[in-house]
């Protein structure tokens, strides 16, 4: 097993931005791209009990297609890399390649993932992890577990043009089953290219679509709901964007909810404001009003300049309500279109969100990140840049607040 210790870059961020209180950003650790370290970092972290973190990256590894990785904390404050699996063996790249997803993982500690090719299952025995092929065809998305360690995401050919939700059956051999087929004749006023899902409390699936839906300019996605009875799933549009001058266009990632059932997510581009010859992207939120119907409101628009835009990832919440998210483009650094933040939105009395900019990424401590943050029990957040940092192959950063 390839081990790299790798040590912590401390920036030195002590900012104060937007009025936000003083932050630190640490780099955990700097990809270098080759045979015994991954790199290009697309998908968001997971932690297990012990606080290790896992996720894949695009490149690197052994045959340069891709990793499973591990990072632990150690004495000193450093983390220590452990590559789990490098794809595309010998074998001809049986397993699959350029993995961009990121990780779930069941109580055992069991990972699962997707491939351009293949979703698969990643199990620990002692100090060795084992690899097996679960389904053979690649997932558009990060993958749910049920309670009874099913799967679920958008995976599957389906019979529509717009792809499919589908759940993968636990059993000695894991068996498809198609749960909801987008587009079933064009144009996709269903939706087209689902993201990836969540549950509701009671049993229901949550999700977004790319394109698709009956927008008022164009097909630009939408929001929906797959609710389960009698066996059956049964499709909703909650929201097609955009639905109104100003809304969001294109959705890159999928949704998040709070404790009263109201759902968050990003827009990629639409809004009010123009970046790079499309608007700048949005956050929002829908809520059901007393006649079940979905209402959207916007929380942000993003603007061009310093405070980020195009967000391409999904959105967390603190225990205190707050918003986090990043953004691929815009900020500083010399990324051309610029390298990307961190963000913060804190909610108001009177129904308002405040934006804030926790961190700008200056390349050289990381760029464009495409993941959305995850938070540990004391509220740090800790994500991944796709590139920049010290060899120029993304970072998995620490943001202590």
């Amino acid at each position: 097993m390839n081990r790299l210790i790798s040590w912590v870059i401390v920036l030195g961020c002590m900012t104060l931005q937007n009025g936000l209180a003083a932050t630190q950003y640490n780099v955990l650790h700097a990809f270098a791209g080759g045979g015994n370290d991954g790199g290009g970092p697309f998908a968001a972290l997971i932690f297990d009990q012990q606080g290790n973190l896992y996720s894949t990256t695009s490149g690197g590894g052994a045959y340069g297609l891709g990793t499973v990785f591990e990072l632990s904390p150690s004495a000193g404050s450093r983390w220590i890399m452990t590559i789990l699996h490098s794809f595309c063996p010998k074998s001809g790249c049986s397993d699959g390649s350029l993995p961009m997803m990121s990780l779930a993982m069941d109580p055992l500690g069991n990972l699962y993932g997707s491939s351009r090719e293949a979703i698969f299952e990643i199990s620990p025995h002692g100090d060795v992890w084992g690899f097996r092929i679960l389904y053979n065809g690649g997932s558009a998305s990060s993958l749910l577990l049920d309670k009874a360690g099913n799967l679920y995401g958008a995976f599957g050919r389906g019979t529509g043009h717009g792809g499919a939700i589908s759940e993968l059956i636990r059993g000695s051999n894991w068996r498809l089953k198609i749960l909801y087929n987008f587009c079933p004749t064009i144009p996709c006023v269903d939706g087209e290219s689902p993201n990836a899902v969540i549950w509701d409390s009671a049993g229901d699936l949550y999700g977004t679509t790319e394109l698709g839906g009956k927008g008022t300019t164009g097909d630009f996605g939408t929001a929906f709901e797959l609710r389960h009875a009698n066996g059956e799933w049964k499709h909703r549009v909650l929201h097609s964007f955009p639905a109104f001058q100003g809304d969001g266009e294109v959705l890159f990632a999928g949704l998040i909810s709070d404790d009263a059932g109201n759902l968050y997510g990003t827009t990629n581009s639409g809004g009010k404001y123009t970046c790079s010859n499309a608007g700048c992207g949005t956050v929002f939120r829908l809520s059901q009003d007393s006649q079940g119907r979905w209402k959207e409101m916007i929380l942000y628009y993003f603007k061009p300049g310093k405070n980020g835009n195009g967000p391409g990832a999904g959105l967390a919440f603190d225990s205190a309500g707050n918003l986090y998210g990043t953004t691929a483009t815009g900020g500083a650094g010399s990324c051309g279109v610029g390298c990307g933040v961190v963000f913060k939105l804190t909610p108001k009395g009177d129904g308002k969100w405040v934006y804030g900019v926790l961190h700008r990424f200056n390349g050289q401590d990381g760029a464009n990140p495409a993941a959305a943050v995850i938070l540990d029990r004391e509220g740090n957040l800790y994500g991944t840049a796709t590139q920049g940092g010290p060899n120029g192959f993304g970072v998995v950063f620490e943001i202590t607040q």
